[in-house]
């Protein structure tokens, strides 16, 4: 595990980054006695966010958010009014996306990633229910898995047909993608997918064993990509690649799903451009576009917020600690991202403590853990910060509660709250009643 990358002194964000809702939220936190430490999720935001990819996409183009991304139940059930389906990892995810689903009044649609998929787990997600049933597309990526799910098939739903993507490591990624814009899976020896030698094996394999129906192609070579156009030559080279490959294995295509990979900027930048991605997009008749998004549609609409338990000055350099840290949120160190944060001042204290202050200093911001990897952000200039003080950090809305380590030292877990009220205004400049929070 690596630290964040150092911000070299770059100041920290003003505090009217933090829209006056999410401050105000945060700030009411302060009543339940313990130290803040936890999430705060703008549902209208995410609503937005979904209807504009919605829109932007031509109609044969589906969106399946990606539950691993932010699986906070509210979160889904806003989310299932607007996108097609929900992509999932686990039996658990896909019990989270079916009740979702189900209170939006939507038939549940289901696709299966991850590349362990064992006889447990494809068992699970045979024998899930739901009211008005489900449509479930599982992405294989092995041979040996291919088997495993046929066999699960005959074992616990005889006489059913599941339909399989297979989920393919191309030789080549249609595109290459430098990492100031994204990360390229594509092309690279990897746990994740069938290599493309491979797949005429596997085709072969799938037509000849039972309970199991080929649909289409799985390529998930991006993540992170902050280019559009990029990001369109990309999916218009998966779907070249998806087309031809089925003509030449004699395959009938119904699907193509590439996955997600839309990034969204954890420094000033502008945003990954929608419409322009949806405008460069042909789909062929007959067949359906499945994306993926899950940071996209998830990270702006989250903020993380902590309170400063003390400031350490320590040989020449400055520790805020505060509530929380990797437990909470491990982003910022688990991908060496810089991820920013405003100071929200609280001037309460209790009489007769030190209280230990910061001006005009760098500084680093650790956690509660006993680890020195435990660590926000690093080199961070701020006016001032106090103990007492609130950190929050934009940005936070996915990969956040689920992508951190909860377990180790047994300290409290983060909390997750939802602002139920319409859309925060960008800058907010107003606190709005706190009733319409819960």
């Amino acid at each position: 595990m690596e630290l964040p990358r150092s911000f070299e002194g770059t100041d920290a964000l003003p505090v009217d980054a933090v829209p006056a809702a999410v401050r105000a939220a945060a700030l009411a936190s302060r009543n339940s006695g313990e130290p803040v430490g936890g999430y705060l999720y703008d549902l209208a935001a995410a609503t937005e966010r979904a209807e504009g990819l919605v829109r932007a996409l031509p109609s044969r183009a589906k969106v399946f958010y990606a539950v691993k991304a932010n699986s906070f139940p509210p979160l889904l059930t806003t989310l299932a009014e607007t996108v097609h389906g929900f992509e999932v990892a686990s039996v658990s995810e896909a019990r989270l996306a079916i009740a979702a689903a189900g209170k939006a009044g939507k038939i549940p649609r289901l696709v299966v990633s991850g590349p362990a998929k064992n006889p447990t787990l494809l068992a699970g997600l045979l024998a899930l229910d739901s009211p008005a049933g489900h449509e479930l597309t599982i992405n294989v990526e092995s041979i040996l898995e291919l088997h495993r799910l046929s066999r699960a098939v005959s074992g616990h739903a005889p006489g059913r047909e599941v339909p399989v993507a297979l989920r393919v490591n191309p030789e080549r990624s249609p595109v290459t993608i430098d990492h100031s814009h994204g990360l390229t899976m594509g092309g690279l020896p990897s746990p994740f997918g069938i290599p493309e030698p491979q797949i005429p094996a596997a085709v072969r394999a799938l037509g000849s064993l039972p309970g199991v129906r080929f649909v289409g192609f799985h390529l998930h070579a991006v993540s992170g990509n902050m280019d559009a156009d990029l990001h369109a030559q990309y999916v218009r080279g998966a779907i070249d690649w998806a087309v031809r490959t089925a003509d030449a294995h004699g395959l009938e295509l119904r699907t193509i799903d590439v996955g997600g990979g839309l990034g969204i900027p954890f420094e000033p930048g502008p945003e990954f451009d929608v419409a322009a991605f949806g405008a460069s997009i042909d789909v062929p008749d007959g067949v359906e576009l499945v994306l993926e998004p899950g940071r996209w549609m998830a990270g702006p609409v989250g903020w993380y917020a902590t309170e400063v338990v003390d400031v350490k000055h320590a040989y020449g350099e400055v520790f805020v600690v505060v509530r929380g840290g990797i437990n909470h949120f491990q982003l910022p160190t688990s991908w060496e991202i810089r991820h920013n944060f405003a100071v929200v001042p609280i001037d309460d204290w209790p009489i007769g403590l030190p209280r230990p202050t910061a001006e005009r200093a760098r500084v680093t911001v650790s956690g509660e853990l006993c680890t020195p990897e435990d660590v926000l952000a690093r080199d961070v200039t701020v006016d001032r910060v106090r103990a007492g003080d609130l950190l929050i950090f934009p940005n936070a809305g996915a990969y956040g509660f689920e992508f951190a380590m909860p377990a180790f030292l047994g300290q409290p877990p983060a909390w997750r709250t939802a602002l139920t009220r319409p859309a925060i205004p960008r800058p907010a400049s107003r606190v709005d009643d706190l009733s319409n929070f819960r």
